[in-house]
């Protein structure tokens, strides 16, 4: 699958709540945000933009092949900040955008292009991309995200709770090696920047409050979500000090 002209837009909030200055902690010696943005650049975007609320992450940028977008502090998402990106810079309506969230400093390249090419077909208002659940635990955990999706690839539903559940099986052993197609979601999504702006404007709806998950607001509004598997595995994101510790471990053994 051919990717199409996209850009890449990075937020990247400084006042992360379990792990302050997140975009600024180092990894390898660099910030994780310089990290985030090689990776991205790596999947041969037309623009690279770094959306930030704090002037020490554009300082920390100086001298990349890249764009800081200072934005105000108050945005309750980093959609909502991709929104104030795309008007400050004045992105066309139909100008391809990937939201590669600030923490994920070993994003593939592969799956950044991947998701861009998903939206290109024309058929969803906003792509994303999963990966197979790989075991009981996973299944179970309220912080991986699940999800399913019909026949042809659009979303149906995403949920913090066990899904698909395969009532006899999980009747019989709750515990038992996960089968079949449940699927865990990987936070990379692809819009038109029209639609980035239209999202923002949409009232939150209340599966999106229960389950605390702002994709559900898309489906609730009646609109498509693609959801492709990613092509290369997506290692996980730095959302602690632990994970930050073994993404150091992994940036060393790679180098």
């Amino acid at each position: 699958m051919t990717a199409p002209e996209f850009i890449v837009a990075i937020p990247a909030r400084y006042g992360a709540s379990r792990l302050p200055g997140k975009p600024l902690r180092l990894i390898a010696g660099e910030p994780m945000v310089v990290h985030v943005a090689r990776r991205a650049l790596a999947a041969g975007a037309r623009e690279v933009v770094v959306a930030t609320d704090d002037v020490r992450i554009a300082d920390a940028l100086a001298g990349q092949p890249l764009r800081v977008c200072l934005t105000r502090a108050d945005h309750a998402s980093g959609t909502d900040r991709l929104a104030e990106c795309a008007d400050q810079l004045g992105w066309a309506d139909d100008a391809i955008v990937v939201n590669l969230q600030g923490d994920e400093p070993f994003a593939p390249p592969e799956g950044i292009r991947a998701v861009a090419a998903l939206l290109a077909d024309g058929r969803a208002a906003m792509a994303t991309l999963a990966t197979p659940v790989e075991d009981a635990e996973a299944l179970f955990d309220p912080n991986v995200v699940k999800l399913v999706r019909d026949a042809t690839g659009l979303a149906l539903y995403f949920s913090r709770a066990p899904i698909p559940w395969q009532r006899d099986r999980f009747a019989r052993d709750r515990t038992g090696p996960v089968a079949g197609q449940a699927l865990r979601h990987i936070g990379i999504y692809a819009y038109r920047a029209g639609f980035l702006r239209e999202f923002t404007r949409l009232p939150p709806g209340q599966l999106e409050q229960w389950e605390a998950l702002e994709q559900l607001r898309v489906l609730e509004a009646g609109h498509r979500i693609a959801v492709g598997l990613t092509p290369v595995p997506f290692p996980p994101g730095v959302d602690t000090e632990a994970d930050l510790a073994r993404a150091n471990v992994r940036a060393e053994q790679d180098n």
